[in-house]
């Protein structure tokens, strides 16, 4: 599995960005598309995550209500949008797909990332 996130940049604080994660390869079976972050200095962490059997999604305390995740499977991509970015927002954004159940934010569980596409709010 081939991951190609795009969409990153800089915004003011209380803006909007909408990050893209491009994927190609899938093998059989189901499995979970998440978005992570990961600051500077700071452990990688899970944003959202959407499983593409039921569309159900789940996301992290800090982002509820701010971001939102999506899918557009005819395009095999992945959707972050991002509103109300506040300053701690700032990071490098992965995306991130895995097989293995249950669908959890620890980075560890997944086996396939994407290169990674820096977000700045200032």
């Amino acid at each position: 599995v081939q991951l190609v996130e795009s969409g990153g940049g800089s915004v003011q604080v209380g803006g909007s960005l909408t990050l893209s994660c491009t994927a190609s390869g899938y093998h059989q079976g189901d499995y979970c598309m998440g978005w992570f972050r990961q600051a500077p200095g700071k452990e990688r962490e899970g944003v959202a995550n959407l499983d593409n059997g039921d569309g159900s999604t789940k996301y992290a305390d800090p982002v509820k209500g701010r971001f939102t995740i999506s899918r557009d499977n005819v395009k095999n991509t992945v959707y972050l949008q991002m509103n109300s970015l506040k300053p701690e927002d700032t990071a490098m954004y992965y995306c991130a797909a895995t097989y293995t159940r249950p669908w959890v934010f620890d980075p560890k569980k997944y086996d396939y990332w994407g290169q990674g596409t820096q977000v700045t709010v200032s």
